[in-house]
C-alpha cells in the first residue's frame, strides 16, 4: 500500500495562524500535519498517511484513488445563472470563437 500512497497529491503551505508549515494530502483532505520546516511537514503528512490507510484497510474502509492515476476525459459540466450564459455567450459571438473557447481561455487564467 505504501506504493500507492507516493502516488497522493501532496502540499505544504505556511499556515500564519498556527505559525508553522501544513503539510496537506488532497486525497484525504481531513488530514494535516504541522510542522516547522516544509521538509518535516512533508514527511509527517506523508507518514500519516501511510498510518491511514493502514487503519483503512483493516476496517475494510474504501481508499481514495491518487488523483495521479485518474483518467480525465477533458470534459466537465459547469452550472451558472441563465444571465451569466447569456453574457459568456454575447463576448463569445463578440470575439468570434465558440463559447467552449472563450470560458477555456478564462480558467487558464
Amino acid at each position: 500500500m505504501a506504493r500507492k500512497n507516493n502516488k497522493y497529491t501532496y502540499r505544504v503551505t505556511w499556515s500564519e495562524e498556527d505559525g508553522e508549515y501544513v503539510g496537506l494530502c488532497a486525497e484525504l483532505p481531513s488530514l494535516s500535519w504541522l510542522a516547522r520546516t516544509p521538509e518535516a511537514a512533508l514527511k509527517g503528512i506523508r507518514k500519516l498517511v501511510i498510518k491511514v490507510v493502514a487503519d483503512m484497510i483493516k476496517n475494510k474502509e474504501p481508499i481514495p484513488d491518487p488523483i495521479a492515476t485518474k483518467h480525465f476525459s477533458g470534459k466537465f459540466m459547469v452550472r451558472v445563472p441563465p444571465d451569466m450564459h447569456r453574457q459568456l455567450a454575447i463576448q463569445a459571438a463578440e470575439a468570434g470563437v465558440s463559447l467552449n473557447r472563450l470560458a477555456n481561455a478564462k480558467l487558464s487564467h
